[in-house]
């Protein structure tokens, strides 16, 4: 069914690998998610096919391998010849079988077709959705701009940390962590994604201990130290936990995105009057295998449509798998236009220090970013407002193009950063 058609469509790539010639298997992915099964039914008709049925755009086979990236019992029953294709498909999906629903949305790109028997491997590569379909989903409401605006912070990064330790603090010993972090002058600070509503530190408690601490830094800097406080539940929670933050005068929630799921957090945004700091915990589950799960490029695409403002994308020489140009691309999938649909502002986290700010600079090329650090901040062995004013050193040396071993002549901060953390 190639060619070209009249009827509303958006369009899904992605990477197959399969036994099967590629342009059989881009068929039963194409009949699998629309109108087909296995067989063809008697209600299936022309007519229907035509307006529901999805269709192929393109096939590119890239190279053949010996053995299959995934196991296949299909492939064990003897169907199939040795070998393998790998490539990459373009598949068209009628807009009218999946309407402004990011669960059908989900369900048609990312469904049951990763459990084809046909493919030994399959990732989706990326989503192209006509501006006017965009424009029917909830999409970020503050975005870069508005995150700037309501942080106070409209020049370089937003430099940020973590509530360490993770979990285990009391209220009140989070208030005295956030005092001393806003003392040190931060932009940001968020709870770890392990913390939300425990008995001993329970959400309302966190509330009522920070919000009078970042209140009275507010006074003090002009300014409100943004804290994204967790709010991570079900639906009802979520939004009951927002409008307690906002009517504490909190400026930012946080959800860990992948497991409140897109059409929760679609409903938190329609509620919504704060940016939401999008945490993708989990984030490994779609994409450390190559031949399985969900390329950053489309996964942002489907939080954009969500609705949340910032998203974390590692961070550069990180403590994880994720290889750097991986973390570049998903910055930069952030930040690029799309439609109607606001850029994320990137969040960059994971074992990160002042060390990392030239190299994040020059390779995503702006500042419209949070550089957040734990230890790089909290373990300094300067204390906490000299871990700050080492990160600010750093991207203000970046911002001139100078090095940071002469930046840090000059900074007893940053030397003592680099001194501390150079070797990790």
């Amino acid at each position: 069914m190639m060619g070209s058609t009249a009827r509303a469509e958006f369009r899904a790539r992605y990477w197959v690998e399969s036994f099967e010639p590629l342009e059989r298997v881009a068929e039963v992915i194409a009949g699998e998610q629309s109108s087909g099964t296995f067989l063809q039914l008697a209600g299936e008709s022309d007519e229907l096919r035509a307006r529901a049925r999805a269709r192929v755009v393109s096939v590119t086979p890239r190279q053949q391998v010996e053995q299959p990236s995934l196991f296949s019992e299909h492939l064990q029953r003897g169907r199939g010849d040795a070998g393998f294709t790998q490539g990459e498909i373009e598949i068209a999906f009628p807009i009218a079988n999946v309407g402004a629903n990011l669960s059908t949305l989900l369900a048609t790109v990312a469904g049951n077709l990763f459990e084809l028997g046909e493919v030994t491997g399959l990732r989706l590569l990326d989503l192209d959705l006509p501006d006017d379909f965009i424009d029917r989903f909830a999409r970020p409401q503050f975005g870069i701009a508005g995150t700037r605006r309501l942080a106070g912070v409209f020049y370089g990064p937003l430099i940020g940390t973590i509530i360490k330790p993770s979990v285990g603090l009391t209220p009140e010993a989070t208030a005295q962590l956030v005092d001393a972090l806003c003392e040190g002058g931060i932009d940001f600070i968020k709870d770890d994604e392990l913390m939300a509503d425990p008995p001993y530190a329970p959400f309302e408690a966190r509330l009522r201990a920070v919000m009078p601490v970042l209140q009275r830094h507010a006074e003090l800097l002009g300014r409100m130290p943004m804290y994204a406080i967790n709010i991570s539940g079900d639906v009802d929670e979520m939004r009951r936990r927002h409008d307690l933050v906002h009517a504490a005068g909190g400026s930012c929630v946080m959800v860990s995105v992948n497991w409140t799921g897109p059409a929760a957090v679609e409903s938190l945004r329609r509620h919504c009057e704060l940016p939401i700091h999008g945490h993708r915990n989990g984030w490994g589950l779609f994409s450390r295998s190559p031949a399985l799960g969900i390329a950053f490029e489309a996964y942002q695409k489907i939080w954009r449509l969500a609705g949340v403002d910032h998203l974390h994308v590692n961070g550069l020489r990180n403590k994880f798998w994720e290889p750097d140009e991986s973390v570049v691309r998903s910055a930069r999938a952030c930040l690029a236009p799309w439609g109607s649909a606001l850029p994320l502002m990137p969040v960059f986290s994971s074992g990160q220090t002042a060390l990392q700010a030239a190299a994040t600079h020059a390779r995503i090329g702006c500042d419209d970013l949070m550089h957040l650090a734990g230890g790089g901040i909290i373990g300094h062995p300067g204390g906490i407002a000299a871990g700050v004013a080492s990160m600010r050193q750093a991207w203000q040396a970046a911002a001139n193009g100078q090095s940071l071993a002469d930046a840090a002549r000059m900074h007893p901060e940053l030397a003592a950063a680099i001194a501390a953390f150079g070797d990790k």
